[in-house]
């Protein structure tokens, strides 16, 4: 393996699939066993709808049932903006995660507006792989 070789020693995956949010949705939660790090990437895209916020968290859990919020001190680059409106929307969010929990999944935990529509999708991206490749 080269030296700079990342392919091998990350494994990204999906919390949320790219789509258009209207409501709330909590997204699915990726499993950092094996995995020493992890960032999380939320893509958005421009929010649609008359006055549309939406609140989007970072999750962490330990059962994959039971999720709570990360507090920003285990979040590298800090907390995520507290509400997403069309002044910080269209924009690539980027946070490490530096929690010890085994779980991690992006919520958005409120859209209100009329006629909101947030196109969005997050990632989870798992590295430092104890194991190589990484799957």
């Amino acid at each position: 393996m080269a030296s700079r070789d990342l392919y091998n020693s990350v494994s990204p995956a999906s919390s949320i699939v790219a789509q258009a949010v209207t409501a709330a949705a909590n997204g699915t939660g990726v499993d950092l066993q094996g995995f020493e790090s992890a960032d999380v990437l939320i893509d958005l895209g421009t929010f649609a709808g008359t006055t549309p916020t939406a609140t989007i968290q970072i999750q962490e859990s330990d059962d994959n049932s039971t999720f709570t919020a990360v507090a920003a001190a285990d979040l590298i680059g800090g907390a995520l903006p507290t509400t997403i409106d069309t002044t910080n929307d269209v924009a690539l969010y980027e946070r490490g995660y530096i929690g010890t929990k085994r779980y991690l999944r992006v919520a958005v935990t409120a859209v209100t507006g009329t006629g909101p529509s947030l196109p969005m999708s997050a990632v989870v991206v798992r590295g430092h792989a104890r194991s190589k490749p990484a799957s």
